[in-house]
């Protein structure tokens, strides 16, 4: 008989705060309810003995883009201990937002992205609304939305991020994100688990360095065939093709009407348990899966 597997969910430090992973207790208690050794872990904790345990599963850890090189180093020396979940490779590729233009060469439908390295000219459009944000970052920190009128704040954001090692992002704002919002498929094990909705994150004016609500007006949402298409082309660009045990990929409808990638997650991503609730088990069922890879129960 197989031993009890022993599964830890990675997680930030959220001290003196509360946590913001509100799935993050009952995933936990799902696991142990279904038979299996789960505990949460701060990724960054020092005294934690990630070879004790059959499978990490990197959850919440949302204080990573600012250490981000640390982040890979950690789930790099984790992957070489045990299993991961999702690979380190995946990770190293996922946490520079430079991804976005491997899917492009690929043929997948992104939104348009230029990048601005430390040292590169700094240059802003003239003739359009656009969005400037790190290509390492999340919960919409550091990013910000800009109309052509507002070329010097533009440029002093990007001249700070540059200031701090960063390198900027600069996308068209799509404007369909005011009108029919962002749609997230989320999968996991393979299949699709479930897909939201939410509202735009970047309001007109509003400052980068301001706090943002990350998931605004956040709803259940049915994806189109057009969505689903779209979401299985960009995880089927993944280099290595590698198998993923979640995923979520952010769509918003391009100027010409149809679906493109926004964002691909595949290192944290919010899975929105306590608006899915029914997704829960799946969830389980599928760590548990990967914690045991086939061994004999």
């Amino acid at each position: 008989m197989a031993q009890t597997p022993r599964i830890a969910i990675a997680t930030y430090d959220p001290r003196p705060e509360e946590s913001l992973d509100r799935d993050l207790p009952v995933l936990v208690t799902a696991l142990r309810e279904a038979g299996a050794d789960a505990e949460s872990v701060y990724w960054d904790d020092p005294g934690a003995d990630w070879a004790a345990f059959d499978l990490v599963v990197i959850r919440s850890t949302w204080d990573y883009s600012w250490r981000a090189a640390e982040f890979v180093a950690w789930a790099e020396k984790c992957g070489k201990v045990t299993r991961i979940a999702n690979p380190a490779d995946v990770v190293r590729w996922n946490t520079d937002k430079r991804y976005i233009g491997d899917l492009a060469r690929a043929g997948v439908p992104v939104v348009p992205t230029s990048y601005l390295a430390p040292g590169d000219p700094v240059e802003v459009p003239d003739t359009h609304e656009y969005v400037v944000k790190p290509t390492s970052g999340a919960g919409a920190r550091f990013a910000a939305r800009y109309t052509p009128d507002r070329r010097e704040t533009a440029v002093r954001h990007i001249e700070r991020m540059h200031a701090e090692g960063l390198t900027a992002m600069v996308q068209p704002f799509v404007a369909s994100i005011d009108t029919a919002g962002e749609r997230a498929l989320q999968f996991f094990g393979g299949r699709l688990l479930h897909a939201s909705r939410k509202g735009a994150v970047l309001a007109p004016g509003t400052p980068y360095d301001a706090e943002k609500v990350a998931h605004p007006d956040l709803e259940p949402w049915t994806p189109t065939e057009a969505e689903l298409a779209v979401a299985e082309r960009a995880l089927a660009a993944v280099p290595g093709v590698p198998e993923l045990l979640y995923a979520r990929v952010d769509l918003v409808d391009g100027d010409d009407g149809h679906p493109c990638v926004m964002e691909l997650e595949l290192v944290e991503p919010n899975l929105f348990l306590w608006l899915h609730t029914v997704s829960l088990p799946r969830v389980v069922q599928a760590i548990l899966e990967a914690a045991t890879d086939g061994d004999p129960a």
